[in-house]
């Protein structure tokens, strides 16, 4: 009897490489990721950098051989390092579903998804629109105008939960009636955004006809309902009984397989892996079941290690070079714009029509204008999938950073003209009423539009 083959080992060098390409990408980004965090910004700005500066942006010019030799072009060594960041983004959508708080929602209901639905919409409508201006320049060679176009409204859509969360705590602003309704409209659209992308995803691999278009809204639609009709009532069995074990492993175990599974079956139905993913992690979070404190290893090792990884993976990815090009480069400044002004009106729009003032409008809008993580999944999505080629995913990628710079000083400075506003009605309300304020009395004596107690 012949014995098959055994299956080749990675070879000595190629597994050097992929060591040292792990050391050096994480130590950019801690070394990175610390020093925006310093510079009050978003650590995944750090991340991003640090592949950038590692990759063809700066790296490539400055030091082309050890470029090459660090980042050869061999299809399987980038494999390994893509398979990795690929396991990382997976836990880290599971976690961050897990995360969501449905409260929020449905505490802040009306107001909630009247400025999720604006801010979705518009953005998404403009986007869009936007994709199609531009096919001619970034659309690249065998994908259809219409996907593109309809990738690009996903990604200008689509607001960062984990982000906005830190930003708003870091500002003191995670208890108040604005801060809770950010991240409760946050909660929306990443729901929305995750099954959009999940849609387009399917019509980018399987075409677009009208039965793929129907397929491609049916299945996400179908695992939705399985999830909460099966879905539910098994993550609770297993959770249940792992959580019976001592120790945190049985439960991390436990959830990382869910998120796996949830994964590889939406894969399998030729959605996104995200999609099953990030619903499993929805199960999870939802399920009485859940001991989060046994949870909080898995959290820690998808931020801390996992995630910086794949932000810098993503970052290795852009070729800042191509903005030499003048239609590039106006591509760029025009899908930038479009990002800002669509999610900016969408979110002020929406909070409008909730009989909030124009200060606390602008703060909503500064708040959902934040893309950071989820932005720069989606690009890496569509890089994988071949929808944009570099330059239009450099662009997206440079979205997620300016979106996620902006959002802290244009928060800071809307609250702050939105307490002055406050202040100056109860003044006007006071001295109306010929009631005088002591020196000790509190500016708001009670829950307003911009305070809310815990």
């Amino acid at each position: 009897m012949t014995l098959a083959n055994p299956v080749p080992t990675i070879a000595p060098h190629s597994l050097l490489v992929f060591l040292l390409q792990l050391a050096f990408l994480l130590l950019f980004a801690l070394v990175l990721g610390r020093l925006a965090e310093r510079f009050r910004m978003p650590a995944v700005v750090g991340e991003l950098c640090a592949g950038m500066l590692l990759g063809p942006s700066v790296l490539q010019h400055v030091l082309p051989g050890f470029s090459d030799w660090l980042l050869p072009q061999q299809p399987e060594q980038m494999h390994m390092l893509d398979a990795t960041g690929q396991l990382g983004v997976l836990l880290l959508v599971g976690v961050t579903g897990a995360e969501l708080n449905f409260a929020l929602v449905r505490k802040r209901g009306v107001t909630a998804a009247r400025v999720s639905i604006a801010g979705l919409v518009l953005p998404l409508g403009l986007g869009f629109a936007t994709g199609f201006a531009l096919s001619g320049i970034l659309l690249p060679d065998g994908v259809d105008a219409t996907v593109f176009a309809f990738f690009l409204g996903v990604a200008m859509c689509v607001t960062a939960i984990p982000v906005i969360a830190k930003t708003l705590l870091d500002m003191k602003l995670l208890h108040r009636d604005i801060g809770q309704l950010i991240l409760s409209a946050g909660v929306v659209d990443d729901i929305v955004g995750w099954f959009l992308l999940s849609v387009v995803s399917a019509m980018a691999t399987a075409g677009l006809t009208a039965g793929v278009m129907a397929t491609a809204v049916l299945y996400p639609v179908g695992v939705v309902l399985f999830a909460l009709l099966i879905g539910r009532p098994l993550v609770g069995a297993a959770l249940s009984r792992a959580g019976r074990a001592e120790g945190a492993t049985p439960t991390i175990m436990t959830v990382v397989v869910l998120v796996l599974f949830g994964a590889a079956a939406t894969q399998a139905m030729e959605l996104e892996a995200i999609f099953g993913a990030f619903v499993v992690g929805v199960l999870v979070g939802t399920s009485k079941d859940l001991d989060r404190e046994k949870l909080e290893p898995l959290k820690t090792t998808a931020l801390a290690f996992l995630a910086p990884l794949f932000f810098a993976t993503a970052g290795l990815r852009m070729d800042l070079t191509g903005l030499r090009h003048p239609d590039v480069l106006a591509a760029a400044l025009a899908v930038l714009a479009v990002a800002v002004l669509g999610k900016f009106a969408g979110a002020f729009l929406g909070a409008r029509f909730s009989r909030l003032n124009r200060w606390e409008a602008l703060a909503l809008g500064a708040g959902m204008n934040c893309r950071g993580v989820v932005e720069v999944v989606v690009a890496m999505t569509g890089l994988r999938l071949g929808v944009l080629d570099t330059d239009a995913y450099t662009i997206i990628v440079l979205v997620a950073i300016v979106t996620s710079l902006m959002t802290p000083p244009v928060l800071r400075a809307a609250m702050t003209r939105a307490e002055e506003l406050a202040d100056a009605e109860l003044t006007l309300k006071d001295a109306g009423s010929g009631t005088a304020r002591g020196p000790h009395d509190s500016k708001r004596p009670g829950p307003s539009n911009s305070e809310v107690t815990p």
